[in-house]
């Protein structure tokens, strides 16, 4: 076996073990980890029988959503990645230009809050619930472009309240954090 073949296969197995660890990780991501070119990258996956990102994504998701049942699935902003009811949540949103101020090129604010409130909603075990109170807290600015992971934990239920905190990555740097406190309204919908 040459020194190129046993390089590729090694890469290709810590391929394979950091898409198993996070399958949101771009070709692009990839090639840099690994200081290869994207077509390489590609390649590897293609060999692998490895999926694009979106068709991970959407093998990772298919399930998450038939699990939610205080929203339907289209209320819920950006893609829902993988939900423990009454525990944590994970989901995705690619920012573009139609999401920016034109001057400066940062997302409006409203989408990610948007995106963390629509999380934090859906991982509350209950059929109707609203935001009573939120502590949020935008930390740095997100540009077009950039790829957005918000993890919700369910940290503390008390009768029909429920804590829920949501942080928002883009990469491994927090952009956005919030503590929100949902009301569940259960008992006044119940027909």
């Amino acid at each position: 076996m040459s020194r190129s073949s046993l390089i590729k296969k090694e890469r290709q197995q810590i391929l394979s073990e950091k898409i198993k660890q996070d399958p949101f990780l771009t070709d692009e991501e990839l090639a840099e980890l690994f200081s290869v070119s994207v077509p390489t990258i590609r390649l590897d996956r293609l060999e692998m029988g490895v999926p694009e990102l979106r068709e991970r994504i959407r093998n990772v998701a298919e399930d998450s959503y038939s699990k939610v049942k205080s929203l339907q699935s289209r209320e819920i902003v950006g893609e829902l990645i993988d939900i423990h009811l009454g525990q944590n949540a994970v989901s995705l949103l690619e920012t573009d230009e139609s999401m920016v101020f034109e001057r400066s090129k940062i997302v409006r604010g409203h989408f990610i809050y948007s995106l963390a409130e629509s999380l934090a909603i859906a991982v509350i075990d209950a059929h109707v619930a609203l935001v009573g109170v939120a502590n949020i807290k935008y930390k740095t600015p997100v540009y077009a472009g950039c790829k957005l992971i918000a993890k919700a934990e369910v940290r503390k239920v008390k009768g029909t309240k429920y804590i829920v905190w949501v942080k928002i990555y883009v990469k491994q740097t927090e952009v956005f954090r919030g503590k929100f406190i949902l009301v569940s309204l259960e008992k006044e919908y119940i027909k």
